[in-house]
């Protein structure tokens, strides 16, 4: 029963958490319907509904320029499919090229893999389920152009209400990969699994996406920012967030070498001290400190005892670590030790940087200038 109980609480805690973008979407996609068969009476709206979700889902946290290219890319897609289907008529031949078409286009313009499947599901719903019949006319074309608009009209509404709740959102997700990245490597070494050790470090080779989505996030909320003159006082705060950023993306860095090193360990087969998994355990702890700080400082709350939480944690890995060398460890272990120093330091700069770089190095025993 334990498990069905932990299974049910994080359920509901991840209900809690986005239950306000659930009826959003729901909102948006039925509103979309409405227009598209009520209003204008167009039949079988499916594509309205269908544009809406995929268009809301995939605009959270983006610029408004990026949102309409989102927009017309959909509906150019329904409307490439469309025509595909009305020329060649149904068919395996007109499905091999729809295909083709959709996932090339979507592929070439960047679009996120999420994106490229439900694009793809609906030009073969075009085939499969509803290929047209007789004279063409744009129909769906005109409903996913209806459900594009009402999306970017809901995002607009929602980031009005709280500009800057996408960059909370994007800053604790980041921050809470980076820290669970951690926990894997710590898990892998302390189990002495070569094959998690690997899985970690592809894992940390795909992190640099996560600071560059949090990048994006700030750009956006800048460019909301700057259109409502009442909410230009926060445009203080995103430039602080732009410089974490750019020392989080240093982090990053030095997380992937600490996981190479840590693959590397793990292909010895030899058992990690403990002092090892402290360290690791520490500066997670730290990570996610350092998240909980930023995104409460956004939202106008005391984020000083969280940047003093990411400190002490931060600092107590290192501590740990240069206790560890005392004992002459295996050269990956020393290369670890290394990187959980300077991601402490990228880590603290990150949140304050008054004497960084001094409070770590005498954390680490060694003399400070």
């Amino acid at each position: 029963m334990a498990p069905v109980r932990n299974w049910w609480k994080v359920a509901v805690g991840r209900l809690r958490q986005a239950w306000v973008p659930v009826v959003e979407a729901a909102l948006a996609a039925t509103a979309a319907w409405l227009i598209a068969a009520r209003l204008i009476g167009h039949p079988d709206p499916f594509f309205a509904p269908s544009a809406a979700l995929i268009v809301l889902g995939e605009s959270r946290g983006q610029r408004v320029r990026q949102t309409i290219e989102l927009v017309l890319g959909v509906a150019g897609g329904v409307l490439v499919a469309d025509l595909v289907v009305h020329a060649l008529g149904p068919g395996t031949a007109t499905m091999l090229l729809v295909l083709l078409l959709t996932l090339g286009v979507t592929v070439a313009a960047g679009a996120s893999s999420t994106l490229v499947i439900q694009t793809t599901v609906s030009a073969l719903y075009l085939v499969v389920v509803a290929a047209p019949k007789g004279e063409f006319t744009p129909f769906r074309f005109v409903d996913a152009l209806i459900g594009g608009a009402v999306a970017l009209a809901a995002s607009q509404l929602v980031v009005a209400r709280d500009p800057l709740a996408p960059l909370v959102a994007e800053a604790r997700r980041t921050y809470a990969d980076l820290a669970a990245l951690l926990d894997r490597i710590d898990e892998a070494i302390d189990r002495c699994d070569a094959d998690a050790g690997q899985a970690a470090l592809e894992c940390a080779r795909e992190l640099d996406g996560s600071v560059e989505r949090l990048r994006a996030t700030v750009q956006a909320c800048a460019e909301t920012l700057r259109l409502r003159v009442r909410r230009r006082r926060h445009l203080g705060q995103l430039e602080q967030v732009e410089a974490t950023a750019r020392q989080l993306d240093y982090a990053v860095r030095d997380i992937r070498v600490l996981a190479r090193n840590a693959a590397t360990l793990t292909r010895l087969r030899t058992a990690a001290p403990p002092e090892l998994g402290a360290a690791l355990r520490s500066l997670a702890e730290a990570v996610r400190a350092a998240g909980a700080a930023l995104a409460t400082d956004l939202t106008g709350q005391d984020a000083d005892r969280y940047a003093g939480r990411a400190e002490e944690a931060a600092l107590a890995a290192v501590r740990i670590g240069a206790e560890l060398l005392r004992s002459d460890p295996p050269l990956p272990i020393v290369m670890i030790v290394g990187q959980v120093r300077s991601t402490a330091i990228d880590l603290l700069r990150g949140t304050d940087d008054v004497e960084v770089l001094n409070r770590v190095d005498e954390a680490l025993g060694l003399p400070v200038g």
